[in-house]
């Protein structure tokens, strides 16, 4: 035992912190198997492609409303397309919706996928204003490149002489 210290005061503490950090460690992870399901990861339907959920996990879906995909049902439930321009998920929600859902305007949906990649909704967010997105909406869109709000890097092609953006300026000399 050439490695523990000689002074018995100081094995002692030695032994003490060694406990303290064993004790720490299972508490630690006791506490991440605990709230390992009940964390709710936000996806767009293109990353939920990619990641391929399992069944039955909570997830927050967000994307836009596809337009002309909303499908009232006489039991109550409502049928709609969830949609990040690139991907697609069929999403269907018992309950009321919010009085700012509508098509073509962002939503968060939370819920899980089902048999069928059909994703159940237990709960429907709608944006509150003309100007909002959900952060990790917002995020996903530039990551694929498909984000026109503000912020959006400039368009490809070069604004003629006549454009709104020129305005006021001279017209360059031939």
């Amino acid at each position: 035992m050439a490695w523990l210290p000689k002074s018995r005061k100081a094995r002692r503490r030695l032994a003490i912190v060694a406990a303290a950090g064993i004790v720490l460690a299972v508490a630690a992870g006791l506490v991440f198997y605990a709230l390992g399901d009940s964390v709710s990861l936000f996806m767009t339907p293109t990353q939920a492609a990619k990641a391929h959920p399992k069944l039955g996990r909570t997830i927050e879906l967000g994307g836009l409303v596809q337009a002309g995909s909303v499908a009232h049902h006489p039991d109550g439930s409502v049928e709609f397309v969830v949609t990040d321009t690139v991907a697609s998920d069929k999403v269907i929600y018992k309950g009321e919706l919010p009085d700012l859902f509508r098509e073509g305007q962002g939503v968060v949906t939370k819920g899980s996928f089902k048999p069928g990649g059909v994703f159940e909704a237990v709960q429907v967010l709608a944006k509150h204003d003309e100007t909002y997105m959900p952060r990790e909406l917002e995020k996903a869109l530039k990551e694929n490149g498909e984000w026109r709000g503000q912020g959006a890097p400039p368009p490809r092609y070069q604004p003629s002489a006549a454009s709104p953006a020129n305005y006021g300026k001279e017209s360059p000399k031939p």
